[in-house]
């Protein structure tokens, strides 16, 4: 098989490797809460764009920047950090633009198939090669030239498209679990608000409420009700495996991090840990045995024998700490305060709240399973071992 650097392709045929604008042309001060999308390496997860806490600029600054917007089929990579993530752009994301801690790719559509580029530039071969030409020591660094020395395999541009679309008939898949795992995420949320906000719960007709407690309940500050669980060691982000026996729980948006084999690094208290993003506010429920990334995490776990840990972890995910900005959240965390009912109400909806769990981490399973085969599948239709 034939290959050709992305430089290359690109020299010959049109395209571009670029970096988003650089600091002096975008500053804080111009980042606004409505306007043009600016994608940022956080907003990268599993393969597409997650909008929740997405900065944005006005039109006529993007319009300043325009030479940044991205449109369908761009390939967006972080400069830094979590190198091994990228985001394939949809219709849907077209026009927001490539941040300052990014790096935009987009190819010659009359040579290479950009979906095709998106899944190849995954390939554990590929981002180990780039893990290994990245500069820093700390932190990966990318740059365009590190990009543009990628190596592409030369197959024609028929077999790229129907390639692209077996891959990609796996990640519609991954997509709609997702989906059913954010709808069964805002079911389990609204029972808990409802219940335990509005105090519409079972049998709240005949609850008398003083000072927004009811009667049988009590108020109670998360510092008293919680205790941390020890962890043996921190693996760090550098000596994640794309494939392991392990997987590391981390403070990032991805569920799963990334894996490990080092058994000493496992975590098992025999019950489920709620792992909370000391910066990132990111709450996870993890009801498996697992490795803590080397970044900041707390493992919290419910100190009342009474209180159960599907209902803690509801509870501290319905708390705002978004005030705070960029801090250290836990001191914050555990000043807040949270309602603990009677025990027939905490068992009634520990038993909604535990289905609900466990049906998302069935569809989780079932994703983590569907990109492996994905992934395993692509060398196996470019080399013709598979045919398309």
């Amino acid at each position: 098989m034939n290959f050709l650097t992305l430089g290359e392709i690109i020299k010959m045929h049109g395209g571009v490797v670029q970096t988003g604008p650089f600091g002096s042309q975008l500053h804080q001060r111009e980042y606004t809460t409505e306007g043009i999308p600016v994608i940022m390496p956080k907003d990268i997860i599993d393969g597409r764009i997650v909008k929740t806490s997405i900065a944005r600029i006005s039109e006529s600054k993007a319009s300043s920047l325009s030479r940044h917007t991205l449109s369908e089929g761009s390939i967006v990579f972080p400069r830094r950090g979590d190198i091994s993530k990228r985001a394939y752009i949809t219709s849907e994301d077209e026009g927001a633009l490539c941040g300052t801690g990014c790096i935009k790719i987009e190819v010659p559509r009359n040579q290479l198939s950009a979906r095709f580029l998106y899944y190849y530039l995954g390939l554990p071969s590929v981002v180990d090669w780039l893990e290994r030409n990245a500069t820093g020591t700390t932190m990966l660094n990318l740059n365009t030239s590190i990009m543009e020395n990628v190596c592409i395999p030369m197959i024609s541009l028929d077999k790229q498209t129907k390639i692209a679309d077996v891959l990609f008939a796996y990640d519609e898949l991954i997509e709609n679990n997702r989906r059913r795992i954010e709808l069964l995420e805002q079911a389990a949320r609204l029972i808990y608000k409802e219940w335990f906000v509005d105090l519409r719960f079972p049998g709240h007709e005949q609850v008398k409420v003083i000072d927004g407690v009811p009667e049988g309940w009590e108020k109670a500050q998360v510092k008293s009700i919680i205790t941390t669980v020890p962890r043996k060691k921190r693996v760090k982000r550098e000596d994640y495996l794309l494939l392991g026996s392990i997987p590391c729980i981390d403070q990032s948006r991805d569920f799963i991090g990334g894996y490990t084999d080092d058994d000493d690094a496992v975590i098992d208290i025999g019950s489920p840990i709620i792992v909370f993003g000391d910066h990132t506010r990111v709450l996870k429920y993890v009801d498996f045995p697992f490795a803590s990334g080397a970044d900041g995490t707390q493992l919290i776990h419910a100190k009342c024998k009474g209180l159960s840990q599907q209902y803690l972890y509801f509870a501290l995910d319905a708390l705002d700490l978004s005030n705070y900005f960029y801090a250290r959240h836990f001191k914050f965390l555990k000043n807040e305060y949270i309602l603990i009912p009677n025990k027939k109400l905490i068992t009634l909806f520990t038993g909604l709240g535990l289905a609900l769990l466990e049906q998302m981490g069935h569809l989780r399973e079932m994703n983590i399973k569907l990109a492996q085969a994905r992934d395993l599948l692509l060398p196996r239709l470019m080399n013709g071992e598979i045919s398309v």
